[in-house]
């Protein structure tokens, strides 16, 4: 940041924009055929959508809070099948 001159915000908002135009990208991508099977895709886009939870409000992989315990527990344990 120093490097460049810009401030936190003006580079949370970009990493932010980037990560909303990925996901429209992925989104687009899984409606179009492809020569790629559909599992393998719904593989990819299962790890994308994980990686955006536990990255989202900060590290929750290596800083287990009480969300992300919830979270694994109501897919594990208090799975609905």
């Amino acid at each position: 940041m120093k490097q460049y001159g810009v401030s936190e915000d003006q580079v949370y908002n970009e990493f932010h924009n980037q990560i909303m135009n990925a996901w429209m990208d992925i989104n687009q991508e899984c409606l179009k055929p492809t020569a790629v099977p559909m599992p393998l895709l719904n593989c990819v886009l299962n790890l994308s959508r994980v990686m955006d939870v536990i990255y989202k409000k900060g590290d929750c992989y290596t800083h287990v809070g009480k969300v992300t315990k919830n979270n694994i527990g109501s897919l594990l344990i208090d799975s609905i099948v």
